[in-house]
């Protein structure tokens, strides 16, 4: 399989993290990403869906928007959840790379609600 072409990846991280990341110059990543060794992030297509399933309910959470030039050799895509290819990063993100960031309330029904420019970033006929 091939990586997809796509211009930026996202993370969903919380806020304290990021505030801690700002300050520091780069996001280590979370608990989850540090016991699997790898930042886990996703495509536009793909993070709605990763934050249903692994960040339900979570109400701190900010929407990191990475641009995958600026990761170099450290990004790679692998196989994960039935074979789809996923970015995952080996390595601290460098602030720097992080192209916007904004926070990801709770609607009413307890989903995420996804900022308007997030559509942008989809595949024609695809995702969120």
């Amino acid at each position: 399989m091939t990586a997809p072409n796509v211009a930026h990846i996202y993370n969903l991280c919380r806020a304290c993290d990021w505030s801690a990341a700002r300050a520091a110059g780069r996001y280590l990543g979370s608990a989850d990403d540090a016991r699997d060794g790898f930042i886990h992030f996703s495509t536009a297509a793909e993070v709605a869906v990763s934050a249903a399933k692994h960040r339900a309910g979570v109400s701190d959470l900010m929407l990191l928007c990475v641009r995958v030039d600026a990761l170099g050799d450290a990004l790679r895509w692998e196989p994960s959840r039935g074979g789809a290819l996923f970015p995952h990063l080996y390595g601290p993100l460098p602030v720097a790379c992080v192209h916007r960031a904004d926070p990801l309330p709770l609607g009413p029904d307890g989903r995420h609600v996804f900022p308007d420019w997030l559509r942008d970033d989809l595949p024609p006929g695809g995702g969120t």
